[in-house]
C-alpha cells in the first residue's frame, strides 16, 4: 500500500471539494487496509500511554461528515486499541435548554481533553456554522441580542462566528491542546447506497431517519457551507484533512496514520525520568521488596 503522506490530506491552500475525490480508487484488499490498521492502532496506544505519564498535552479530534460517511465506525476502530481511561468520545446533539442558556462554544469547552488523554468530537463546535447555515431558524433559539428573526442573520454574523471559532482553537492549542480535524469526504451517490442498505438490513434498521432524507436534499447547501468552513478556519495549529470517505476501511487507517505522524511531531512527548535520589537507592528498594517475601 502506498504510503500515506499527511499533507496530501491537509487543508493548506483555499480547496474545492467538488474537486477532490471521495474514493482513492486503492486496490488492496479489505484485509490489508484493516492489518495496516491494526498495527496504527498499537502505535496510537502506545504514544496515548506515554503522554498520559507525560501529562502535558490532551489531543483532540474533530470528526465532521454527511450522515453515514462513517464517523462512528471510525471512532470504534480507530482507538479500539486505547487504554479506556485513554479517550473520550462526545456526541454533539441539539443543544438542550441549559445548553442554550449559555453561548454556543460553552458546551464544547466543558469536554475539552484533560492533560494526557484523548478526547474525540464525534460533529463538534463547527455544526454553528453548518446546520445552523442551512437552517438558520435554529439560531432564533439561542436568543442572542440583536437577532429578532432571521433576517437580521447576515454574512457579518456568519464572518464574526468564524473568528470566534478561530479564537478558541487558537487559544486552547496555546494552552497545551493538540487539534486535529477531520472532514470526511463522502459522494452522495455513496451516500444513496447506505442509507438503502439502512432499509435493507434489518440489523441496520434503526439507524435509518426520515431526518436523513430531508437532509440529504440540502446535499448542495451543506457542500457549500463545508468547503466555507474549511477554507475560513484550517490552520497550522488547527488543520483541517479533508479524507476521502467512500471506502471506509480506508478512510480509517488515513485518519489513523496522519494522527500519528502528527503526534511525531511533538518530540518533547517523553516518559517522565525516574527521581535522581529514587535512581540511585533502587537496588535497596528492590532488596526491601525482595525479603518481604
Amino acid at each position: 500500500m502506498k504510503s500515506i503522506n499527511p499533507d496530501d490530506f491537509k487543508v493548506i491552500d483555499k480547496i474545492e471539494l467538488s474537486k477532490i475525490p471521495t474514493d482513492l480508487l486503492n486496490k488492496n484488499s479489505d484485509d490489508e487496509k484493516e492489518d495496516k490498521l491494526d498495527k496504527v492502532q498499537v502505535k496510537l496506544s502506545e504514544i496515548q500511554d506515554v503522554m498520559y505519564a507525560h501529562n502535558r498535552y490532551g489531543v483532540l479530534i474533530c470528526l465532521q461528515g454527511m450522515d453515514t460517511s462513517g464517523k462512528d465506525s471510525l471512532i470504534r476502530e480507530v482507538f479500539k486499541e486505547f487504554n479506556s481511561r485513554g479517550v473520550v468520545v462526545h456526541s454533539f446533539k441539539t443543544p438542550n435548554s441549559n445548553e442554550l442558556e449559555h453561548d454556543y462554544l460553552w458546551r464544547h469547552y466543558l469536554v475539552l481533553p484533560e492533560k494526557g488523554k484523548f478526547t474525540v468530537f464525534n460533529r463538534s463546535h463547527y455544526e454553528n456554522v453548518l446546520v445552523t447555515r442551512v437552517h438558520p431558524e435554529y439560531i432564533m433559539k439561542e436568543n442572542l441580542p440583536g437577532i429578532e428573526n432571521t433576517a437580521d442573520i447576515t454574512p457579518q454574523f456568519w464572518e464574526n462566528r468564524m473568528q470566534q471559532i478561530n479564537n478558541f482553537e487558537k487559544h486552547i492549542t496555546q494552552n497545551g491542546t493538540i487539534m486535529l480535524k477531520f472532514f470526511l469526504h463522502l459522494s452522495k451517490e455513496e451516500q444513496r447506497k447506505r442509507l438503502l442498505r439502512r432499509l435493507e438490513e434489518q440489523k441496520h434498521n434503526w439507524k435509518f431517519s426520515t431526518g436523513d432524507l430531508k437532509e440529504r436534499d440540502r446535499w448542495d447547501d451543506y457542500m457549500h457551507y463545508y468547503e466555507e468552513a474549511i477554507n475560513k478556519t484550517s490552520s497550522e495549529y488547527a488543520p483541517w484533512y479533508v479524507i476521502p470517505a467512500d471506502d471506509k476501511e480506508m478512510a480509517r487507517y488515513i485518519v489513523a496514520k496522519i494522527i500519528w505522524e502528527e503526534m511525531q511531531k511533538h518530540t518533547d512527548i517523553q516518559e517522565p525520568q525516574m527521581d535522581e535520589k529514587i535512581k540511585e537507592n533502587i537496588e535497596m528498594y528492590k532488596d526491601m521488596l525482595a525479603k518481604e517475601k
